[in-house]
């Protein structure tokens, strides 16, 4: 209860009685001092002297005690921090001792010696033995000792035995004592205890990134885990499942997720399919094994996938030639048996308009032979455009497939026609212009159809693995403003019209022409030769935000053919000790731009570097003004709500220009 300035006024006198013979004064005295320095952290200074000393005691109330204070004055002076790792030899002898004999049988618990003491003096040992060569040697050997002797048939044990884990990750220890401290971990999956088994899942999580060989070696056990009917038990284990697919792995891995996938808990659904679709971009071997991996998750999982999963596997498509056939056969298949899931049936209607003459010719080999006509195919999309199910969005695909099945089969288009014709009333007004607009294409311009609806162009992409495709997609990005053609000059006087630029920033705009036609320009030679392009400096990301452990980073894409989108890629990471739930980010830019903030992937960033939210800004920047950012984070964290406002300004020059 004591204020401040109370803890000020009687800082001296408790010092004093910190060294008063009776042992029941003397604990009550460190209990307050604990408490000071937590009430104000200046007075660190006062209690240091006497903590030596009273690590000399034998009492326990009096040693436990000494040790939270010491803890606290570590946690907020670095000067004592570097003072008191000059007793590490000695807390190595007292931790030796309990382990060996104990201090009195009156504080053991279940055969174990002082298992509180024990796990104070190990918490002390990892603040310590942190960042710090000296001090992680000397408890080397005390830690591995600790490891191999605690009895783990009692609870009291398995929580000496957690902690000295937990200390071992966190100081500079020894390779062999990792690998030690990751096998208790495997072993505590084991345990009968479902809190022992979700400590180890978060703590072989936070161990993934740094000691990920020794954690690959508990997978199976980590899989197994995921049939736990215990939902917390089952996210963590679907969080470190998912950190564990790597390259080698990622058929099995995945094949085991698609599993979990047909059964888990709704709200594990919407995590699982993203974690395996992005899984399958980063490690996918070949383009078919990707192809029927995302079809897996729209079909087991379609309503709960994420919004860009749809473009995704549309681009995916476009972009494998050689599969074209194989996919519209596929997706023919999965829409006929179920038209409930709407990411899929958008793609499936996609495919069938983009490649229905293959779907008729029946020529794919790979998979069981189809004998389609013409108007089970009408028929589907029909079906689609009247189900109760679809939402406009797969309308609007249905409908346009239609439109360019009516250049790719043979038969009479009359019943294309009727159906675009009878949505030319439709009351959703985007459907209703396409098929006005559609139906035009059929009264006035029919000799232009064919060609306004020819296949789409195939997309370029750079391989198999996705950081080789993002690395390509940001060099065509950057060639593509390099040659983008100049807008016409009404268009850019429109567009200077309608933002009310300045006069030096237009005349800024329209510069660059009278310098790329030169023979000998760099333009020139881009265009002449698009096979040896040098490759352009991406953009960096940027770290806008972190606070106890939560970060917050910015990645940036240019799309290519539109210079002034700035795709904002917000990624928020967790690596404390505690989940962030209910976060919310939202941005605001100044009246000249425009701003799309997309639905982001969750609320929760588990602790220990969980699976982070990532979320799509989409900023149109029509006179490549300089950018600036203004943020608004609120979540909770630790037991507190959090909110945050804050400008970012620094953007890289590459994000506007």
């Amino acid at each position: 209860m004591g204020s401040a300035e109370m803890c000020r006024d009687l800082a001296t006198e408790v010092e004093k009685l910190l060294l008063q013979p009776s042992p029941y004064v003397r604990k009550k005295a460190i209990l307050t001092a604990v408490h000071m320095i937590r009430k104000v952290p200046e007075l660190s200074d006062i209690f240091l002297p006497p903590c030596a000393k009273l690590l000399h005691e034998r009492h326990h109330g009096i040693l436990l005690g000494t040790i939270t204070l010491i803890m606290e004055l570590c946690e907020r002076s670095p000067a004592a921090l570097r003072h008191f790792r000059k007793v590490v030899p000695q807390l190595v002898q007292i931790l030796r001792m309990l382990v060996t004999t104990g201090y009195s049988t009156e504080h053991s618990i279940s055969g174990v010696s002082d298992p509180f003491l024990q796990v104070q003096i190990l918490r002390l040992l990892r603040i310590l033995g942190r960042n710090h060569e000296e001090s992680s040697e000397t408890m080397n050997d005390l830690l591995a000792q600790v490891a191999t002797n605690t009895d783990t048939s009692r609870n009291a044990g398995n929580a000496v035995l957690f902690e000295a884990v937990l200390t071992i990750m966190d100081i500079r220890s020894a390779a062999g004592l990792r690998v030690l401290a990751v096998n208790i971990l495997g072993r505590f999956l084991l345990n009968s205890d479902k809190n022992i088994r979700y400590v180890a899942l978060t703590s072989l999580l936070r161990l993934v990134q740094s000691d990920h060989s020794a954690v690959q070696r508990h997978r199976p056990t980590v899989v197994e885990c995921l049939r736990e009917t215990d939902a917390s038990l089952s996210r963590r284990a679907l969080e470190l499942s998912l950190a564990l697919v790597n390259s080698s792995n990622v058929r099995a891995m995945t094949q085991e997720l698609q599993a979990f996938l047909e059964s888990c808990p709704l709200d594990l659904r919407a995590d699982c399919a993203s974690g395996i679709l992005l899984a399958a971009e980063r490690f996918a071997p070949t383009k078919r094994w990707h192809i029927d991996t995302i079809l897996h998750v729209l079909i087991t999982a379609g309503a709960h996938v994420r919004d860009d999963a749809v473009a995704n596997l549309t681009q995916l498509i476009g972009g494998a030639q050689e599969l074209h056939a194989y996919s519209v056969c596929r997706l023919y298949s999965a829409l006929a048996e179920d038209i409930s899931q709407q990411p899929l049936v958008q793609v499936a209607a996609w495919c069938i308009g983009e490649y229905g003459d293959l779907l008729m010719e029946g020529s794919c080999e790979e998979v069981e032979p189809l004998q389609v006509e013409e108007e089970e195919v009408l028929a589907l999309l029909e079906k689609v455009l009247q189900s109760q199910m679809s939402l406009p969005a797969t309308r609007g695909y249905a409908l346009t497939a239609l439109m360019k099945l009516s250049t790719r089969l043979r038969g009479d288009n009359n019943r294309i026609r009727q159906v675009v014709s009878i949505y030319g009333s439709c009351l959703d007004v985007e459907l209703q212009q396409r098929a006005v607009e559609y139906n035009t294409l059929f009264r006035k311009y029919d000799h232009m159809r064919a060609a306004i609806l020819e296949k789409m162009p195939l997309v370029e992409r750079g391989g198999p693995q996705v950081d080789e495709e993002a690395k390509e997609s940001k060099e065509a990005v950057q060639v593509s403003k390099a040659a983008a053609p100049i807008p016409t000059e009404p268009q850019a006087s429109k567009l200077l019209d309608l933002l009310d630029l300045l006069d030096d920033t237009s005349e800024d705009a329209q510069h660059p022409p009278p310098l790329d036609p030169s023979p000998g320009g760099t333009l020139v030679h881009l265009l002449d030769l698009p096979c040896a392009l040098p490759p352009p400096a991406p953009i960096p990301n940027l770290k806008v935000f972190e606070r106890e452990g939560v970060q917050l980073n910015l990645s940036f894409t240019r799309p290519p053919g539109s210079p002034a989108l700035l795709l904002v890629t917000v990624t928020t990471t967790n690596s404390s000790k505690g989940d962030v739930t209910h976060f919310i980010c939202q941005a605001a830019v100044p009246k000249s731009f425009q701003l799309q903030l997309q639905a982001p992937s969750g609320n929760t960033v588990p602790a220990w570097g969980g699976l982070p939210i990532t979320q799509l800004f989409r900023i149109l920047n029509p006179n490549k003004a300089p950018l600036r950012l203004k943020l608004r984070l609120t979540y909770n964290h630790l037991g507190q709500s959090v909110q945050e406002i804050f400008e970012v300004n620094n953007l890289p020059v590459e994000t506007w220009q």
